[in-house]
């Protein structure tokens, strides 16, 4: 009995191993096939214009040619192109850091005092917040451009802040809601009988634990403010554009011999913020995930 036992306790064993090999099989094959488009992309950047004509698309660059790079970041007149990503790719930097912040202790604050300060209608307000959130873009576009437009500020860093502050709202306040509704109760009872106050209760005891949710609010909006280009080419001109306008501009402006190195380029930059945001602080994106997954 005791060799059949062992017999099929390795067999087992044998059979578990393989399960896990064809799994790792599977995700590395799933890995490359959608690595394979940033592969292209950035060997197309450090290829010459002959090279790429003559050579296969997923082929390595016979040499680094980083003059793509120079162009596409400086916008140095190489060929028939001027322009340049870097003073989008700062409005970009300019726009995405106070609509980042803004915008998430804004929505902390609302979470907060919709879960633990409740009053007459919050879940009305929590409501017609939350469809705020489904409101498409294109709905928005008039009202906001007349609201920046009776401001001043229309065309502006600072009117494309204001939007992405206001849009992003709902979306803030939701995932701190979301994370507020599980904290207990008693918790904030006791520090008001302490004498803790609104302030008091929320930065020193709910902002430590709300951290992970900090991290993927942080995320989500970095994420949507640096990638948006509807309103960044809706409300802002010229100089202001952010990059992803920018971006449009360096690929369609092109004229004569298409430069498919310096628009790969101008892509890659373009992305590596939002790339760079993912792989250091992904850990606490799926952390807030979890933190949030509660019914309230």
């Amino acid at each position: 009995m005791s060799g059949a036992t062992d017999g099929i306790v390795r067999a087992s064993g044998a059979g578990s191993r393989f399960l896990r090999i064809l799994l790792f099989a599977l995700l590395i094959l799933f890995a490359l096939y959608y690595l394979l488009p940033f592969f292209v992309m950035l060997a197309t950047s450090l290829k010459t214009l002959d090279e790429i004509r003559t050579g296969s698309l997923i082929s390595l660059p016979s040499s680094l040619n980083l003059q793509p790079w120079v162009e596409a970041w400086s916008g140095a007149c190489v060929g028939v192109r001027c322009d340049g990503l870097q003073p989008y790719f700062w409005n970009s930097v300019l726009i995405a850091i106070p609509g980042v912040a803004i915008s998430t202790f804004l929505g902390a604050i609302a979470g907060y005092a919709l879960t633990k300060w409740r009053f007459r209608g919050a879940n009305i307000i929590f409501a017609l917040m939350l469809f705020g959130a489904f409101i498409p873009f294109q709905v928005v576009l008039l009202p906001m451009a007349r609201t920046l437009g009776f401001l001043g500020i229309a065309g502006t860093l600072a009117g494309l802040i204001l939007v992405h502050v206001v849009y992003g709202l709902a979306f803030t306040t939701l995932f701190f809601r979301n994370f507020f509704v599980s904290v207990p109760d008693a918790l904030v009872h006791a520090a008001k009988l302490d004498g803790a106050g609104f302030f008091a209760i929320f930065f020193r005891i709910l902002v430590p634990m709300a951290i992970p949710t900090f991290g993927i609010t942080v995320i989500w909006q970095f994420t949507q403010i640096w990638n948006d280009f509807l309103f960044g080419v809706a409300f802002t001109v010229g100089d202001s554009n952010p990059v992803t306008v920018a971006l449009n501009n360096v690929v369609n402006t092109s004229t004569g011999v298409k430069q498919y190195n310096v628009d790969m380029a101008a892509a890659i930059i373009a992305a590596l913020p939002t790339l760079l945001v993912y792989v250091v602080a992904g850990r606490y994106f799926l952390r807030g995930l979890a933190a949030g997954a509660v019914k309230g």
